[in-house]
């Protein structure tokens, strides 16, 4: 094994025994491999710390990207080099504020009616009606299922925590065709050469429905996220339950959706038609 893939085993076994996400594990791995093809230096320094925020960000990637990237790399300074880097050139940025694009009841419907696939279908309608993370519907298992008390079982989600979330009649059955169909042994959508889903492939799913929909916004697969949260909202749910369902820490998090939700801004009286 050479040096420096030691180091990386190193690292990726000091993560794993700190408990951190699997996820979070990959995303810090690929980050501190990023950093060493970017830099001639094994041991990162202050400066090439710096210089590999600057690269990032000339890519045009987001601020949370840059950032977890630099955690990253101060992580795996600490742990494998024992040297503290400081990242104090990130404090005060001026964080943009984007509202996500959310489609309605009628294009989400629009959209899993054009996927005939039935592994597809359930795929992307299960995200939809949970409000899953991409990375959270590829590690349900069976086993999380559970049709009795008609909930899902999401296990060590962003920051390491369970929740429950209710799974709806319709989902259910669908879910029973597919399980009929597929017959999955552990993970609820096993891969063709994996144990399970690529997010890559549900991606592709996505997008080739969202063609054949001929919807033109903006939408990804979180974007079904987005839609369902405010979905809930526009029908009366309450900001706090939709917090829990969709697992937020902050639910300053969860308020975003007010500023989208049709329901919440069309309640406003418009000066102009008292004219």
């Amino acid at each position: 094994m050479r040096m420096e893939d030691s180091k990386i085993h190193l690292f990726r076994e000091v993560l794993s025994l700190r408990n951190y996400a699997p996820q979070t594990i990959k995303t810090y791995l690929k980050a501190v491999d990023q950093y060493n093809r970017f830099s001639s230096l094994q041991k990162p320094t202050q400066d090439s710390l710096y210089k590999f925020a600057l690269e990032i960000k000339g890519k045009n990637l987001s601020f949370s990207h840059i950032k977890n990237s630099v955690m990253a790399v101060k992580l795996y300074s600490e742990i494998i080099f024992k040297q503290n880097l400081i990242s104090d050139f990130l404090r005060g940025y001026r964080k943009e504020r984007k509202l996500p694009d959310v489609m309605s009841i009628e294009e989400v419907k629009q959209v899993i009616d054009c996927i005939e696939n039935l592994k597809h279908k359930t795929i992307i309608s299960l995200i939809y009606s949970c409000g899953l993370r991409i990375s959270e519907c590829v590690n349900i298992k069976i086993s999380d299922i559970d049709s009795k008390r008609m909930m899902i079982k999401i296990v060590q989600s962003k920051g390491n925590k369970d929740r429950y979330i209710p799974l709806s009649n319709k989902m259910l059955l669908l879910l029973r065709d597919y399980y009929k169909k597929y017959k999955p042994a552990e993970f609820l959508f096993e891969g063709q050469n994996e144990k399970y889903y690529s997010a890559r492939s549900i991606q592709s799913i996505l997008k080739k429905a969202l063609d054949k929909s001929k919807i033109t916004k903006h939408i990804s697969v979180h974007s079904l996220r987005h839609s369902y949260a405010t979905h809930l909202l526009e029908q009366g749910t309450d900001i706090s339950i939709i917090q829990k369902l969709l697992g937020h820490k902050d639910i300053k998090t969860t308020l975003l959706y007010t500023q989208i939700s049709k329901t919440q801004l069309t309640k406003i009286n418009n000066p102009f038609d008292s004219f």
